[in-house]
């Protein structure tokens, strides 16, 4: 099992406990790049314009978590 698929199965197991970097490793895994940072919120771009922002907060609060599993399981 990969490092990425590792990562997700803890994102889907245990949504509270995800840090920055590791949503970043993954939406990177995906094709998601670093767009842009504007004060503690950090905005990925893939190539079809999707557009996914995350706060730079440990941890990150499950909704942000439960949103890059829903965007990543649809390509």
């Amino acid at each position: 099992m990969s490092q990425i698929e590792k990562l997700i199965n803890k994102m889907k197991d245990r949504p509270n406990g995800i840090r920055p970097e590791e949503a970043q490793r993954v939406l990177n895994a995906f094709g998601y790049r670093l767009d842009r940072q504007k004060g503690p919120h950090m905005h990925f771009i893939n190539d079809d314009g999707d557009v996914v922002t995350i706060p730079e907060r440990t941890p990150l609060k499950a909704v942000y978590v439960k949103d890059i599993l829903i965007r990543i399981s649809k390509q």
